[in-house]
């Protein structure tokens, strides 16, 4: 069924509430990337924002997704903003009185990550109490599709809060898109929990963290993470935070209009991708789709890296954005049907972990090959590579092992085909 989540209660305020947050996640980063590239000029830097961003994914994810298992997700997800609004009013004070650092950077795209790693397995034990596992696909295709939508609109608020309020104000003035998710969740009745057929397991560091030895038994969901993790690494963030450079190459400087266009692309692919899936609404989930996904994604990244056109790199980006929605929400989708029901927090935290936590990687591959090859032979080398990694796993899927049965008893759903 096409668009099947929008038919749920409550799905409509949690897609808004969601793809707000996004648009002020987006809105931050359009105004602070560039408000540190400015300021400091350092791929160095740049590549240490990325660590400083992503490491709580990496460290935390498994544990937060824990603590999805166990409590209220709506208070989990109001914590976060409330994290993110904090984030958001110290770069505007910093800004304002001039005396930003580059460890003020590090320390608060520190923050910022803690509060995405907190956020997102709560967000998926949401969807998936909101809308019931036989339109779990919908509901993350589409609040992927609404993330990506404020990361489309994110930045152009702040190119609009740049030229006319400036950073500082503009900072103060995105926490305003932050309020309104806060508000639903003390509305909404979903807790994340209510479709859970049988208690959580305990809370422990060492329960936690056993689910690192149970993946092999689960043959698709393994293919995803390696897949999301070689995404992660290899592309992660890299880009983004590059594009004020790769602006410079393509002759357009500052925040100018070739910038703008180059940082909304992306999400454009991206929200283009998810109503395509969406509309299409048979697509299966599976490995497969996933790895495929990844194959067009390397193909685009390093169109894009080797690109000095501006027109062609646009349209590289929007590959890129559609391919890694795809490759995204099929990922998470197979994630969430195929977890066992009582530890299903546990497993998209591990998802968190290895998708955004290996985006910390990237920022030591920016960091390194950015200074050795510079930001084209940076990206077009790991675009390389993620093609390799992404073919690999297409032919494991493809010709690969049978699945065994989900630990509570539910066939598995991704079938190798």
């Amino acid at each position: 069924m096409r668009f099947a989540a929008l038919r749920a209660p409550s799905f409509k305020g949690f897609l808004a509430g969601g793809t707000l947050l996004m648009a002020g996640d987006n809105a931050e980063h359009a105004i602070t990337y560039l408000v540190m590239w400015q300021a400091f000029h350092s791929p160095l830097l740049a590549g240490f924002a990325i660590i400083a961003h992503w490491t709580p994914h990496l460290f935390f994810g498994v544990f937060f997704g824990g603590l999805a298992d166990r409590y209220d997700n709506r208070r989990i997800i109001q914590a976060a903003l409330g994290m993110f609004i904090l984030a958001s009013v110290v770069w505007g004070v910093l800004i304002a009185t001039e005396t930003l650092q580059p460890w003020h950077c590090v320390l608060l795209l520190l923050l910022h990550g803690f509060s995405s790693a907190l956020w997102r397995p709560a967000d998926q034990l949401m969807i998936y109490d909101i809308v019931g596992p036989e339109h779990v696909g919908s509901g993350v295709r589409l609040l992927a599709t609404g993330i990506s939508l404020g990361q489309l609109v994110g930045p152009a608020i702040g190119a609009v809060l740049l030229s006319t309020v400036g950073p500082a104000a503009g900072m103060f003035l995105n926490v305003l898109l932050y309020v309104p998710f806060v508000v639903y969740l003390f509305r909404t009745p979903a807790t994340g929990h209510r479709r859970r057929p049988e208690p959580p397991v305990r809370l422990t560091i060492g329960r936690t963290f056993a689910v690192l030895r149970e993946v092999p038994r689960y043959r698709a969901i393994s293919i995803v993470l390696l897949l999301q993790a070689a995404i992660g690494l290899l592309i992660g963030m890299a880009i983004m935070t590059l594009l004020p450079e790769f602006g410079e190459l393509l002759g357009s400087d500052g925040f100018g209009f070739g910038y703008g266009v180059l940082l909304t692309a992306t999400a454009a692919g991206a929200v283009t991708g998810g109503l395509l899936l969406e509309g299409i609404g048979r697509l299966a989930p599976s490995p497969a789709v996933a790895a495929l996904a990844g194959v067009v994604l390397a193909g685009a990244a390093v169109t894009f890296a080797l690109s000095r056109d501006l027109g062609l790199s646009v349209a590289a980006l929007f590959v890129v954005g559609l391919a890694s929605l795809a490759a995204e929400s099929t990922s998470q989708t197979v994630m969430q049907l195929d977890a066992p029901s009582a530890r299903r927090g546990v497993f998209m935290g591990l998802y968190t972990m290895t998708s955004m936590g290996s985006r910390a990687g990237s920022g030591v591959l920016v960091a390194v090959l950015g200074g050795l090859l510079g930001v084209s032979g940076t990206v077009a080398l790991n675009g390389a590579l993620l093609g390799l990694v992404a073919a690999a796993l297409l032919v494991v899927a493809l010709v690969g092992v049978r699945q065994r049965p989900t630990a509570d008893g539910n066939a598995p759903i991704n079938r190798q085909r």
